[in-house]
């Protein structure tokens, strides 16, 4: 008895847990389908309203840093180099003696041309002594004209040899100086390519380089299939460059900052190189602080150029089908038109839009990947917001177009 009532108050129990469960499981399935919104009612979405608007506009390319000025410096006379009077990698200014050479080899040239002088000097108040005397004489026919001729010439062949003499002393001064290598620029001292107690055999030996890095350069190529684009933009007014093409140039760092002087354009050459297919461009840069150093890769950004009466979308609204990219655009029955456009550049987050579509047109930003054309759709906000209004995620839809890509 015991056991058999043990059994029944079991199968009770038991019984009752089962049915609460399929009370909840029935409670909950109901409250599933009252949460679905009612049948037929159009997918909600989020939509921008097309307004033209005048948009800067930004050209970046890649370009390397180079110093305004690049001079080698080599020695004007031949010597022993007796001295080295800078330090490599420091700043040196223009005039300043980088290198001696053995200068007394040049002193005793000097002594010379300028002994040579003084006897130039002598013979010439010799010869001019001599034609004074006979000047007198030769109207009173006391000597013969030949015996004044002689002194007068005389006297116009010492005055010729001065000169001479004079140039030598010029000279021997100069190669004196010379013993001296001076820096023909103020700037940064490379290394010393030659030590002390090298023979040097005149200009054919690089001694050092001195770079001048404020301002600065940065060059940089502009593809010729870029150049010709832009152009034809200007043509047809799609692009308004800066006058006489004075862009504001900065540049971007490899750390992704941004340097804190701008310069402009100084040069854009007429060539097209043959390797690269570009044409080379170079701006100039301030650089008091020499963050800049010759060599360096930066980010070449051009500012100063507008887009007039540009139209942007949001890149996340453009979708690609197997006729090319297009944008679903609300109608004025409210249904999702698939609208085929032509793209431009992009603009941060934007596209921008050259053909398919007008002001005043609302594209679909999000909810694109629930649509297919002709499906009736409803705006979640009244108010359409403007291109680069608040972003949305995009809808789910395995089956949909994918989004347009560069």
């Amino acid at each position: 008895m015991n056991n058999q009532y043990a059994s029944s108050s079991l199968f009770i129990r038991v019984g009752k847990f089962l049915a609460a469960a399929l009370g909840a499981l029935f409670l909950s399935a109901c409250e599933g389908v009252n949460s679905q919104p009612p049948q037929g009612m159009p997918p909600e979405v989020t939509v921008v309203k097309i307004e033209p608007r005048n948009i800067p506009t930004v050209f970046e390319y890649t370009g390397q840093t180079a110093g305004s000025r690049e001079v080698e410096v080599r020695a004007r006379v031949t010597g022993i180099l007796q001295k080295r009077n800078f330090l490599e990698g420091g700043a040196v200014t223009a005039g300043q003696s980088l290198f001696t050479i053995d200068p007394a080899l040049y002193e005793a040239a000097l002594k010379r041309a300028e002994a040579d002088l003084g006897s130039a000097h002598a013979r010439q108040q010799q010869s001019k002594r001599e034609a004074t005397r006979l000047k007198p004489l030769i109207k009173a026919k006391a000597v013969s004209q030949k015996e004044y001729d002689d002194a007068v010439s005389g006297n116009a062949i010492a005055d010729a040899e001065v000169n001479v003499a004079q140039a030598r002393v010029t000279e021997a001064e100069l190669n004196l100086g010379y013993t001296h290598v001076e820096s023909p620029i103020s700037g940064i001292a490379g290394r010393a390519l030659r030590s002390e107690g090298n023979y040097v055999s005149g200009p054919d030996v690089l001694l050092t380089t001195v770079t001048q890095i404020d301002p600065i350069y940065v060059t940089f190529g502009i593809p010729d299939d870029e150049r010709l684009k832009l152009l034809r933009e200007t043509e047809v007014k799609r692009l308004v460059l800066p006058p006489n093409t004075e862009f504001d140039v900065s540049v971007r760092l490899t750390d992704g900052s941004v340097y804190e002087s701008s310069g402009k354009l100084n040069f854009a050459s007429i060539r097209i190189s043959g390797v690269t297919g570009t044409s080379e461009t170079r701006a100039e840069l301030p650089n008091p602080n020499a963050l800049l150093r010759p060599g360096q890769f930066v980010r070449v950004i051009l500012s100063g150029a507008q887009r007039p009466n540009a139209i942007l979308v949001p890149q996340r609204a453009v979708l690609e089908g197997p006729g090319g990219k297009f944008v679903y655009v609300v109608d004025k029955e409210s249904k999702a038109e698939a609208r085929p456009i032509t793209l431009g550049d992009w603009q941060n987050d934007d596209w921008i839009v050259t053909a398919g579509l007008n002001s005043g047109d609302k594209v679909i930003v999000d909810g694109v990947m629930k649509l297919g054309p002709g499906a009736p759709v409803r705006i979640a906000d009244p108010k359409a917001s403007k291109v680069g209004g608040a972003a949305g995620k995009p809808g789910p839809g395995a089956a949909a177009p994918k989004a347009a890509t560069k």
